[in-house]
């Protein structure tokens, strides 16, 4: 996954740091505060969702500038 955004129970956020099978996001206090997030541990399971049609046209406009 390249930096970008990504939708965790139902909050988009902005991937600030991504490796090839991680990534992190930052949580502005607001965001934390109104939202489910402020409940969660460590262990916690939550919905991941990205754009993955916007992953493929990525590769391929790469692929083609080579």
């Amino acid at each position: 996954m390249n930096k970008g955004s990504v939708c965790i129970d139902g909050t988009s956020l902005t991937v600030v740091k991504s490796k090839k099978k991680k990534f992190s996001v930052s949580i502005i206090p607001y965001t934390f505060e109104h939202t489910i997030f402020s409940t969660y541990k460590i262990g916690t399971r939550v919905n991941i969702e990205f754009d993955i049609i916007g992953k493929y046209v990525e590769r391929l406009l790469h692929q083609l500038k080579k």
